[in-house]
């Protein structure tokens, strides 16, 4: 059986020493100065210790005050986030998702709406970046990464299929006739520098050193390509989404070896 807490003390202290004022907790507490004092006094009296120590010009805490205040600073904000869940007598679930940003504008954004409208009481939060996946260590539900599934620790689903093919400037394409022709170009690279390396393997050609830029978005390393900075590989429907179907090259072969999966944790 739990212990009688002393709620209304303990959510004027944590207010008081978030401020350092009984005056200004009070008025976020909506009560007068002299109740938040007085409830601040209980608390000291039910633990057997001083909490504050009054200055003339507002409050300072005691060592026995800064060891308790993280700990219901945490309490109360997970108390609030929770009845901030409902609403309209729902309560909305929290969906946490991390996901690669480029996919996240090429494909997901536009599929936004839709969902919202299917799963009106799901809070979706979406995280972009290129990590390894670690859910626990991200608070995540769920993950969308490129990659053949190899990811320990999880369980993954095939979403589509993201073959790769080879895009460049109307510019560059007038220098390429066949695969071979690309070792005279600067290949630029994501962050997943193997994709090179698969793609010769498919086109049935001998690897060489690439050492092209490297990009953290493959948005940016589209926007490079269309403007003749180097050839690119990026997968296709994003491309279109991102140079806005301008003219381009794609350079055959495309292969299926890198696929975003979704992610979530095992069980």
């Amino acid at each position: 059986m739990r212990p009688h807490l002393p709620l209304h003390a303990l959510r004027a202290f944590e207010s008081s020493a978030r401020h350092l004022s009984f005056t200004r907790a009070g008025l976020e507490l909506k009560v007068t100065q002299a109740a938040v004092s007085q409830q601040v006094r209980m608390l000291e009296e039910w633990l057997g210790t001083p909490l504050f120590k009054r200055l003339p010009r507002g409050l300072g805490m005691t060592d026995e005050a800064r060891a308790i205040l993280p700990v219901l600073s945490d309490a109360f904000g997970r108390i609030e986030a929770v009845l901030k869940q409902f609403e309209g007598g729902h309560f909305r679930e929290v969906l946490t998702v991390g996901v690669v940003g480029t996919f996240a504008v090429g494909w997901l954004m536009p599929r936004l709406k839709l969902f919202r409208e299917t799963h009106p009481f799901v809070e979706l939060r979406l995280l972009t970046n290129n990590n390894l996946v670690d859910l626990a260590a991200e608070g995540l539900d769920f993950a969308i990464r490129f990659g053949d599934g190899s990811w320990p620790a999880t369980e993954n689903a095939l979403l589509l299929d993201a073959p790769l093919a080879v895009l460049c400037s109307p510019e560059i394409a007038k220098r390429l006739a066949v695969p071979r022709d690309l070792v005279k170009e600067t290949l630029l690279r994501s962050y997943r520098t193997d994709k090179w390396l698969i793609w010769f393997a498919a086109a049935g050609l001998e690897p060489w050193a690439v050492n092209g830029p490297i990009f953290d978005s493959s948005r940016l390393m589209v926007e490079a390509a269309m403007q003749s900075a180097g050839v690119a590989q990026p997968w296709p429907l994003l491309a279109c989404s991102f140079a806005n179907c301008r003219p381009g090259h794609w350079f055959d072969p495309s292969i299926r070896k890198c696929q975003p999966e979704a992610t979530g944790s095992p069980g």
